[in-house]
């Protein structure tokens, strides 16, 4: 059985205004955030209104304040921020309100996708505990749609009326309802989130978001770490189910080509301001502000980029029959395995970037994982300069990892949140032995500079928590080459850029490579990236690698079922007008 949607009329903000305009969902008007100690506000003077059912994109680069949108909006700024000007959530200011009453807004007037749903989801709680968690939350609520869910309900079996369904039968099958709509199988409802892949932890923040059906979803970065055919799916998924429930959709994000497809308006927002705000395809063809013409401009150099040949030198990695495998829960005498990386072999070179390509659950990250010594190794070969890693004892293996180091996916996942900025670039140094405390808080200054963090005294003593995910990025990556690497393995490592700050670090990165010779395997899910970046692309299917070539011939003539499906999934821009 499959409950209706809760009624669209039920949620709070869709009152009709003067001349049967509907009130804006969202309203902000001077609205002005600082946060502690800082030297000028995040937010400074913002304005914007969302109605319902209408999809906006907020775009800027990195730092710009997108995000600080959405912490006010649900009253998560830090304690201590101050944030002045006109707010207005579905008709109520959710600054006046009760803890118990702004609770209550934040799941019934708007629901969030956070950008990474892993570090939001409680990790002792099944799939379906979450949700019913959620609907148990609003219980007491007076708004129709929740009423219907408490009120019961007559089941018709063969044209006659049943039994009465009890509440916790309700709530368990909307909650199988809600789970249908985003794409996971109910009989999932009891799996962990650690057993879900990005992508599908995803669809269950999209199915925790809309639960109550809000006017208001915000949607921070959803699909920032998911390949471009997951990505796809998902936003089909969230704008489908905004529609259907009434709600606007509030979309932040830095990728341009993204934003026009699933959203009608743009905005652009800089230093806390907006500069300019139109119709989608009015500003990705006709850009007037100057920061909108130089992410637009950067965007299509990215789609249209295309790498140089590599040098010819030495192999610096090889890596021969690569296997890593993780054991399945089996009967002793019938073991299983998850085969995540199955036979790779490659070859880089010094000066070389070879991009790895694939849908989510390929075998891309377990790849690097592997030859960081982060995941198990069952066979296979990895040498790197000639010397077989795979046989070096714990002293020697450890001299021999600060000649291959890693920017990870997530950030936050590879920095001390109680560490600052500065020590967590200086920490490798002192970890190793090769710098003094004072020299090594120097040479993270230097560090820090050379990503774009400037001036690096401002940066320095932040914790990480206080700077915007692409900070975060560029921190991660300052510490991964204070080392001096021979070799650079890049999770997604620009993936939470705007194109224009994109543009900046992979420029730093091909710098670093010519002075250094340093050789990269640059993991991504966007084709264009891969194209304009790397030398030679590897496409990865279920552990293997079913396709190779440059970058532009795999976007011209890709011959693999995958690489066809990514290829067709990539969002492009509009030719300009």
């Amino acid at each position: 059985m499959s409950l209706p949607p809760l009624p669209a009329g039920s949620s709070p903000g869709r009152q009709a205004g003067a001349g049967g305009e509907p009130e804006p969902v969202l309203l902000l008007h001077d609205l002005r955030v600082r946060y502690p100690g800082a030297e000028r506000p995040t937010l400074d003077g913002l304005n914007l209104s969302l109605r319902p059912g209408e999809r906006l994109a907020l775009v800027g680069p990195s730092g710009c304040g997108k995000s600080t949108v959405a912490r006010a909006v649900l009253q998560l700024l830090p304690p201590g921020s101050s944030c002045s000007g006109e707010l207005r959530l579905a008709g109520q200011d959710p600054r006046r309100l009760s803890a118990t009453a702004l609770r209550r807004l934040r799941g019934e007037a708007v629901g969030l996708v956070f950008q990474d749903p892993m570090t939001r989801l409680n990790p002792l709680l099944t799939i379906g505990d979450h949700l019913l968690d959620t609907l148990a939350a609003h219980a007491d609520s007076d708004r129709a749609g929740d009423a219907a869910l408490r009120a019961p309900e007559t089941v018709v079996v063969n044209g006659a009326s049943a039994a009465v369904l009890s509440l916790a039968a309700r709530r368990r099958h909307r909650v199988e309802d809600l789970l249908e709509r985003v794409g996971i199988d109910p009989g999932r409802w009891g799996s962990y989130p650690h057993e879900f892949s990005g992508g599908m932890r995803q669809r269950l923040a999209i199915a925790l978001a809309l639960a109550l059906s809000p006017p208001l979803v915000i949607a921070d970065e959803p699909t920032t770490s998911l390949d471009v055919a997951v990505a796809g799916q998902v936003m089909a998924e969230l704008a489908g189910l905004c529609r259907e429930a009434g709600s606007a959709l509030l979309l932040i994000s830095h990728d341009l080509a993204m934003a026009g497809r699933w959203c009608e308006r743009i905005a652009v927002l800089e230093n806390g301001r907006l500069v300019e705000e139109a119709a989608s395809r009015t500003l990705l063809t006709t850009p007037r502000s100057e920061l909108a013409q130089r992410l637009v401009g950067a965007a299509r150099r990215r789609e249209g980029g295309v790498a140089e040949a590599p040098p010819q030198r030495a192999p610096l990695l090889a890596i021969e029959e690569l296997r890593s495998w993780h054991p399945l829960p089996s009967a002793p005498w019938n073991p299983r395995w998850l085969k995540a990386v199955d036979g790779v072999s490659l070859t880089l070179h010094e000066g070389e970037t070879v991009g790895i390509v694939g849908a989510s659950g390929c075998g891309k990250s377990s790849l690097c994982r592997a030859l960081m010594g982060l995941a198990p190794v069952r066979g296979g070969s990895v040498r790197l300069e000639g010397q077989e890693l795979r046989s070096l004892g714990s002293g020697a293996l450890r001299q021999a990892r600060r000649r291959i180091q890693m920017v990870f996916q997530d950030p936050l996942a590879c920095l001390n949140p109680q560490m600052a900025v500065g020590e967590a670039v200086a920490d490798p140094l002192l970890i190793h032995g090769l710098a003094s405390r004072g020299e090594a808080r120097e040479r993270a200054r230097v560090q820090l500079a050379a990503v774009g963090l400037e001036p690096p005294e401002l940066f320095e003593r932040r914790l990480p928590r206080q700077l915007s995910g692409g900070q975060q990025q560029r921190v991660a990556i300052a510490r991964a080459l204070i080392l001096d690497p021979k070799v650079l393995l890049c999770d997604e490592s620009v993936s939470m850029l705007d194109a224009e700050v994109q543009a900046e670090v992979l420029e730093l990165l091909r710098d670093l490579q010519r002075r250094l010779g340093l050789g990269m395997l640059f993991v991504t899910h966007d084709l264009s990236v891969a194209s304009g970046f790397c030398h030679r692309v590897i496409v990865l299917d279920g552990g293997r690698i079913v396709e190779e070539g440059s970058g532009e011939a795999l976007l011209r003539h890709p011959r693999a079922a995958i690489t066809r499906s990514l290829v067709a999934a990539c969002p492009r821009l509009p030719a300009p007008a």
